[in-house]
């Protein structure tokens, strides 16, 4: 929802009606692009960077749709909608999640909920935001930043659960030192223009070149 207020206030003070934020919430739903919105909406109207720059920042999602496949398999109607709300908050909730299994707990609902309650927090936190965006006069320098933020709590979310210790950093963390790694790599090679593009490249080809090894040693985890 801070998020939310966050992108609704920088909406607003640029210029833009106080609606557009809570549409956009609603029918974009990635917060990462929607905070790039601001930027691309306020420049000359570019419509094949703007592709280029969804692409590129969505790619991200590759990864999230290959963790998913098995958790969201079997959804059902309810599958399309898992699809389209896998945001980073949500794909970091429903991924970690440890749901109980028995009769009175229903894994295509307990993701269904998450998901549409992150939505609208997003859409609440937006509406906020372009209301109280309006009325506000000092300098909001810097604001855009919440986002980086987000991904390095989520970051070490993630890694703290996973286990801190040498040997879970061997063995847990695979994946996250793949996109340390891999993003460093392309960093020093292609330079912080064009780095994008290639560490998501790399990335991916390493992630599937060890999923069925992944994919082993987390069977007895899911289990549990």
């Amino acid at each position: 929802m801070f998020l939310g207020i966050t992108y609704g206030v920088l909406m607003t003070t640029h210029g833009f009606p106080f609606w557009l934020p809570i549409v956009t919430s609603l029918v974009i739903y990635t917060g990462s692009m929607e905070f790039l919105l601001v930027g691309i909406l306020s420049s000359s109207f570019n419509p094949l960077s703007a592709l280029l720059t969804a692409v590129v920042v969505g790619a991200r999602h590759l990864f999230y749709g290959i963790a998913m496949l098995g958790k969201y398999r079997n959804m059902g109607w309810k599958k399309p909608y898992l699809i389209f709300t896998t945001s980073d908050e949500t794909f970091s909730v429903n991924y970690s999640a440890r749901i109980p299994r028995d009769r009175h707990v229903d894994r295509g609902w307990f993701y269904f909920w998450v998901s549409f309650l992150d939505q609208m927090y997003w859409v609440v936190g937006s509406a906020a935001g372009a209301v109280f965006g309006s009325l506000i006069t000092v300098d909001i320098s810097g604001l855009d930043f919440v986002m980086t933020a987000m991904f390095m709590v989520i970051f070490l979310q993630q890694w703290f659960q996973d286990g801190t210790s040498l040997r879970h950093v061997l063995t847990n963390h695979v994946c996250e030192l793949i996109g340390v790694v891999g993003s460093l790599s392309a960093l020093l090679v292609f330079g912080p223009e064009r780095f994008i593009i290639p560490a998501m490249a790399i990335i991916l080809v390493l992630l599937l070149a060890i999923r069925r090894p992944l994919e082993r040693g987390m069977k007895p985890k899911e289990q549990q």
